[in-house]
């Protein structure tokens, strides 16, 4: 396919008990509970698999796995498959980091969304998706080769070791994607969904960068113009639900849209 470029914490309800403790030291409710405040990881490469692996006894946390040979025939396959109907248009390539770890934040229009932002980005991402589409033992073993991460937003502590992966992948200098209005919402902005979020931004210091998302159907094809928006910043004196509502503004500005009224509580 053709790409074009122009160049004060509020901890979330049923997550609390995602909070970090001291290096060494138990949260007393389980010995696999307790998780270093560093959040430094063990890194180890083995053949193109990056496996996060972790201190002390936690057998019960996933090890999710991208495969970059996965990636990389995914993307060809993409490319193959989208090239006869769509047109991909990119811009503001310049605020991804190169080697710093990132979130990225798109507007959610369909299901297309997903391949074209793999396609659109020059390196392999880790993608937050609802923990239905993992059910299939099979299906749940292609989309983590592929970066995919399970979360259940209804049960937040059920998704506890998929958090603490994505924390430590964040960690280690990888680019994650989750979509904030968390659901499809076709050509109009759905309230952004701030519980991960703003678990993530009130641990972590990185550029959350928006994303806007622009379908148009010229003849046989769609042009699809995917604009990466400049990043934003947690600040302390600034509230977790200030930060979401900012990126939320950039998102509908960046996909030509207005905003909605915002929802943090999922």
């Amino acid at each position: 396919m053709g790409t074009s470029a122009h160049r004060s914490y509020h901890s979330h309800p049923g997550v609390a008990d995602l909070q970090e403790d001291k290096p060494g030291c138990s949260s007393g409710r389980g010995k696999d509970r307790g998780i270093p405040r560093t959040l430094q990881p063990i890194p180890k490469r083995e053949g193109k698999v990056i496996v996060c692996q972790f201190k002390g006894n936690h057998s019960g946390l996933q090890k999710l796995e991208r495969k970059k040979w996965v990636c990389e025939l995914t993307k060809g396959l993409i490319r193959l498959t989208f090239s006869p109907f769509y047109r991909l248009e990119t811009r503001g390539n310049e605020h991804l980091p190169r080697k710093n770890a990132f979130l990225l934040l798109p507007k959610h229009q369909c299901w297309q969304d997903i391949p074209l932002m793999a396609i659109a980005t020059p390196h392999p991402l880790y993608y937050v998706a609802k923990h239905e589409l993992f059910e299939n033992a099979i299906i749940s073993r292609l989309l983590k080769s592929q970066g995919g991460i399970p979360l259940n937003r209804q049960k937040p502590l059920k998704s506890r070791d998929s958090i603490r992966a994505m924390i430590r992948f964040l960690n280690i200098g990888e680019g994650v994607v989750v979509f904030p209005e968390g659901t499809y919402y076709p050509n109009r902005m759905g309230p952004g969904k701030g519980g991960v979020l703003k678990l993530i931004i009130s641990r972590l210091a990185l550029p959350l960068i928006p994303v806007g998302f622009c379908y148009r159907k010229e003849g046989l094809r769609t042009r699809v113009t995917v604009s990466f928006g400049k990043p934003v910043y947690h600040k302390k004196q600034t509230s977790s639900d200030e930060t979401l509502e900012q990126v939320m503004k950039a998102i509908a500005e960046l996909s030509g849209l207005e905003t909605q009224n915002k929802e943090t509580n999922t």
